[in-house]
């Protein structure tokens, strides 16, 4: 089987409009969950969202001859996130395009009696892609909160399967009336700035982001990252339309597949970025996995009280923090946690810390009992 590399990334967030500005906000412990107005009427509460008159600048900035009124702000911010990427690395006939999001331009459905064809997934992907200049038909991700784990994996199969020879995967979502409405309905949103894993956690915090990543199975000789995809696996234990198992099934048993198809232990596992979304059934669940893989003394953290819960967006974007730390061999802490609150126990990262990092695992879970993992070794 051929081996498959990450070799470059990018990202859009409220920290900042590139990795190294999303690497010094976190190195400085900054948080981009504040307390925000969007819906009329009702009470401010603590949102992580990117500022729009920056983006709105930053957009003006990259494509001075892009039809600014033509591209939604979701769309304004994945060509923000994967223009960087294509000006480094060549599209060909055998380049996939990957899209990872929830809920694309659900904005648009806002007041409208007649279906926009933009808030169709295939025509969002379709309309990066020909702005591009993409030679492949788009693949659409969209899985939940394990769409952005899963569009690496897809990406990284079907380059070995022979499919294409190299892809680009962007990933994204914004916050919108209609996921705030969902998530409220299920009383899940937290009070204050989110606390994964901590014993006094009461739930999310929702986040917007767009990132984007290059994998390849040929990389140069010259490439400054680089992370091969040891192994992958997507289970769903359909345990309930929101309701994560409470034995942790469907996250144990990706990442035990995860793991045999990478050749890799418990014990060679150095960092764990997991998905720590602050609500009490979560993070139950992910601790009771862990523990059930033997994984509970690895260094673990959740990104979740730095950038929300981004959706689509954040299994890729917490993958290229990861990287990140593998790089600059440095452990971010989980922020805002201070006494454990599940029931097993867990290495939560608790302050900034050197470290050797090799191999990464990444995890994610949603909705419907869908979960993922992803194991990552730095070459």
């Amino acid at each position: 089987m051929k081996d498959i590399f990450i070799t470059d990334y990018n990202c859009i967030t409220p920290l900042g409009f590139d990795v190294p500005s999303n690497w010094n906000a976190l190195l400085e412990g900054k948080s981009g969950v504040n307390v925000h107005t969007i819906i009329k009427n009702h009470e401010p509460f603590y949102v992580s969202k990117i500022d729009s008159e920056k983006l709105e600048e930053e957009f003006n900035r990259v494509f001075h001859s892009a039809q600014n009124n033509s591209f939604t702000r979701l769309e304004k911010m994945f060509l923000l996130s994967l223009q960087p990427l294509i000006e480094r690395h060549q599209i060909t006939a055998e380049t996939a395009f990957i899209l990872s999001t929830t809920k694309g331009n659900i904005s648009l459905l806002k007041n409208k009696d007649i279906l926009p064809e933009g808030v169709l997934l295939s025509a969002l992907a379709q309309k990066i892609a020909d702005f591009f200049g993409f030679k492949t038909k788009p693949i659409v991700v969209s899985n939940a909160c394990v769409s952005g784990v899963m569009a690496i994996a897809v990406a990284k199969n079907m380059i070995q399967a022979g499919k294409y020879k190299d892809a680009f995967v962007i990933a994204g979502d914004e916050i919108s009336e209609f996921v705030i409405s969902g998530f409220n309905s299920f009383q899940a949103i937290g009070s204050g700035i989110c606390k994964p894993y901590d014993k006094t956690r009461d739930g999310i915090n929702l986040g917007e982001a767009a990132a984007a990543a290059y994998i390849t199975s040929e990389p140069t000789q010259n490439e400054k990252i680089s992370f091969k995809i040891l192994g992958d696996s997507a289970v769903n234990d359909a345990n309930h339309i929101s309701g994560p198992s409470r034995t942790g099934d469907g996250l144990f048993a990706s990442i035990k597949n995860a793991m045999t198809e990478a050749r890799v232990s418990a014990e060679d596992i150095d960092f764990i970025s997991a998905h720590g979304t602050a609500t009490i059934y979560n993070d139950e669940m992910e601790a009771i996995a862990f523990n059930r893989a033997e994984l509970q003394n690895i260094p673990l953290n959740s990104l979740k009280a730095y950038y929300g819960h981004c959706l689509g967006a954040s299994g890729l974007l917490e993958t290229i923090i990861s990287m990140e730390s593998a790089l600059h061999t440095i452990l971010i802490p989980s922020k805002n946690f201070e006494d454990i609150g599940t029931s097993q126990s867990l290495n939560i990262i608790k302050e900034t810390q050197p470290a050797e990092i090799r191999h990464i695992l990444k995890t994610a879970s949603g909705f419907g009992g869908c979960n993922a993992a992803v194991v990552l070794e730095k070459m």
